[in-house]
């Protein structure tokens, strides 16, 4: 019995010395996170000033075509070429420093930072992004595919509807804090996720009749064609991303996207066919709802909301693809011409 309550008070004692280290590592955990704050804000302020002294800087040697010596010239040159550079320097900074959220972001998660610190963090989010993204696209395609040759109950299409809401909504905040951490996704292919949830939304709610019959099999049609190029895309983009990101050429929080972009024209041309298709079956859909809209006993608002969105989409998928390639096929045909 002595012996038994020795070992406790033996263990009690290695116990409370194991505490009071823990104690003190906590304490210094506490003053590095304070370090680490102040650094931050340091950093961030820096960054700020040095920001607007190289636009006052920039300013200044726009009136200097050359300087007085050839020296001056030289050094002249340097310096322009450095201050073009900068802002990318500064855009890899801020991707590892705390970061103010979008209007976006503040509206659904309010004031909470969204910034990850290390690049492990950033990887592993971008990779559940990015599995995220392609096991949704394989149920909403099997969905579609279930709901056009098998059932054909408005409930079912509504349970879909819903789905592609939640998804699309769901890539808005993602990838809002995907383009906090420092993706460089922009432009387009971020509105079109706003578009698609917004019409999605409106599937919703059109209520079951005639008219909603008559379109029922087109958007299913189109829904699972969309699900099943994003899934062609994927497989190819991902490859193509990995070897250039291996290469250097690009940075290592690109995504995937369900368009066209200029890094893609080496070994994903044949892309283009299946998305162009997919651009006019919206102009299609956007036309045949505009029409539907003009009879007499269409009563639905959501008949010429769902039209405009799908010929806002059209408009937006096909002009921002063709803006690639048109500059692709430029900067091709000025490459000989400077060689």
């Amino acid at each position: 019995m002595a012996q038994d309550l020795t070992d406790v008070l033996e263990e009690w004692k290695c116990l409370e010395e194991e505490y009071q280290e823990l104690r003190e590592t906590h304490r210094m955990y506490l003053q590095k996170l304070d370090e680490i704050s102040k650094l931050q804000n340091h950093c961030s302020s820096s960054i700020s000033l040095q920001r607007k002294r190289l636009k006052e800087l920039s300013h200044q040697a726009k009136k200097y075509s050359k300087g007085p010596s050839e020296e001056h010239s030289k050094n002249l040159e340097e310096m322009k070429e450095k201050i073009m550079m900068r802002p990318n320097a500064f855009f890899e900074m801020e991707a590892f420093l705390p970061q103010k959220n979008g209007l976006y972001l503040s509206l659904v998660l309010g004031n909470v930072n969204v910034t990850l610190l290390n690049k492990q963090s950033k990887f592993a989010y971008k990779d559940e992004y990015e599995k995220f993204k392609l096991c949704l696209t394989v149920i909403l395609m099997l969905f579609s595919f279930i709901c056009y040759f098998f059932v054909s109950y408005r409930f079912i299409d509504a349970i879909l509807n819903f789905l592609l809401v939640w998804y699309y909504c769901t890539l808005t905040i993602r990838e809002s804090i995907l383009i906090t951490n420092g993706s460089r996704i922009k432009g387009w292919w971020v509105v079109h996720h706003y578009i698609s949830a917004f019409l999605s939304g409106v599937m919703l709610t059109w209520p079951d009749g005639n008219l909603y019959k008559t379109f029922r099999n087109q958007f299913l049609a189109y829904s699972f064609y969309q699900s099943f190029v994003q899934c062609l895309q994927y497989y190819y983009q991902s490859g193509c991303l990995y070897r250039l990101r291996t290469l250097g050429e690009r940075h290592n929080m690109d995504l995937t996207v369900e368009g066209f972009q200029s890094w893609m024209w080496k070994g994903l041309t044949f892309l283009l066919p299946f998305l162009f298709f997919g651009h006019f079956w919206q102009l299609f859909s956007g036309l045949s709802l505009f029409r539907m809209a003009q009879l007499p006993e269409c009563k639905d608002w959501q008949v010429l909301m769902c039209s405009l969105s799908f010929i806002i989409l059209f408009m937006g998928n096909f002009f921002t693809t063709l803006a690639v390639v048109r500059q692709k096929l430029k900067s091709r045909n000025q490459k000989p011409k400077s060689l």
